[in-house]
C-alpha cells in the first residue's frame, strides 16, 4: 500500500472549495501556520483535526484515506475500457470512458443493437445528463413523452428524470453521454 499524503489531499479539498488557509483554519478553530505545516507534510494532523477538517470541508472522513492519483492527466485506452452489460444476453452495453476513480462526472458510450431498448432499466440520475447521438437513431422515453434523435443530435436531461433509450431501427445506434455526480 502506498503512503497516503494527507497534506496534499487536504490542500486539494481546500482549494477545490476556494478556501484560504486562514478561512479553513478559522472553521476548524486552528491556526494557518499549523494547517500550512499539515498541507506541506511537515506535521501530521491529529484524529480530532482530521474530524474537524472533514466537517468543515463537508467531506466524509474516509476520503482522506483513499488512495488516489494526483496526476494531471488520466488516460483510458480503447482496449482497456470497462464494458457493462445489464445481462449476459442483453442487446445494450455501456462502455465507461471515464478514468477511475471519477468524482464529478461519468462519461460513457451506450451501444444499442438493432431493435433494442433499455426499458426495464429506467434511470433517474442525481445529476444532469447530456447525451450525443454518435451513430444511428434513438428514441428517448421520459414519462409520457418520446423524443426522436438522429446522428449528430444532443439532449440534456435534468436531475432525477427517469428515462430509457430505444433503438427501433435495423442499424446499431451509439450515444456518448456524460452524467454529473
Amino acid at each position: 500500500m502506498n503512503d497516503i499524503n494527507l497534506g496534499l489531499k487536504i490542500k486539494k479539498f481546500r482549494t477545490d472549495q476556494k478556501l484560504s488557509l486562514k478561512e479553513l483554519a478559522e472553521k476548524i478553530n486552528s491556526t494557518s501556520a499549523l494547517l500550512s505545516q499539515i498541507e506541506k507534510g511537515t506535521t501530521n494532523p491529529s484524529i480530532n483535526t482530521l474530524r474537524n477538517l472533514s466537517i468543515a470541508l463537508n467531506i466524509p472522513l474516509y476520503k482522506f484515506f483513499l488512495e488516489e492519483s494526483f496526476k494531471k492527466v488520466h488516460i483510458v485506452k480503447k482496449n482497456e475500457r470497462k464494458v457493462i452489460k445489464p445481462s449476459k444476453d442483453s442487446k445494450i452495453s455501456y462502455e465507461i470512458l471515464s478514468p477511475e476513480p471519477q468524482t464529478h462526472m461519468e462519461f460513457m458510450i451506450l451501444n444499442l443493437e438493432p431493435h433494442s431498448s433499455s426499458k426495464g432499466i429506467e434511470i433517474g440520475h442525481t445529476g444532469q445528463e447530456v447525451a450525443f447521438v454518435l451513430k444511428g437513431e434513438v428514441i428517448l422515453n421520459i414519462e409520457d413523452e418520446s423524443f426522436s434523435l438522429s446522428e449528430g443530435d444532443s439532449i440534456k436531461i435534468e436531475k432525477f428524470v427517469k428515462h430509457n433509450w430505444e433503438n427501433r431501427s435495423s442499424e446499431e445506434s451509439k450515444l456518448i453521454f456524460a452524467v454529473t455526480l
